[in-house]
């Protein structure tokens, strides 16, 4: 892992991030914002569970899924 590798945000893991987690908290944002997440394979759950029981929760993307569709324009 070098400094540009992305880490997983859940508390304390410095594991590199293989998930995109997109969300919306829609008391503050509008509809199409998005904001990210990153989680390694062992948080992933934990972080779709935290998000999607407040209801923010909108999407779970392979981060090099997720890179693609920027690269491409799509988010």
């Amino acid at each position: 892992m070098n400094d540009e590798t992305p880490i997983c945000s859940a508390k304390g893991c410095r594991t590199a991030a293989v998930w995109v987690l997109a969300w919306n908290n829609p008391k503050l944002h509008t509809p199409e914002r998005r904001k990210t997440w990153l989680a390694c394979d062992e948080h992933r759950e934990h972080l779709t569970q935290f998000l999607g029981m407040r209801g923010f929760l909108k999407d779970v993307v392979a981060l090099a899924e997720w890179e693609r569709r920027v690269a491409a324009g799509e988010q």
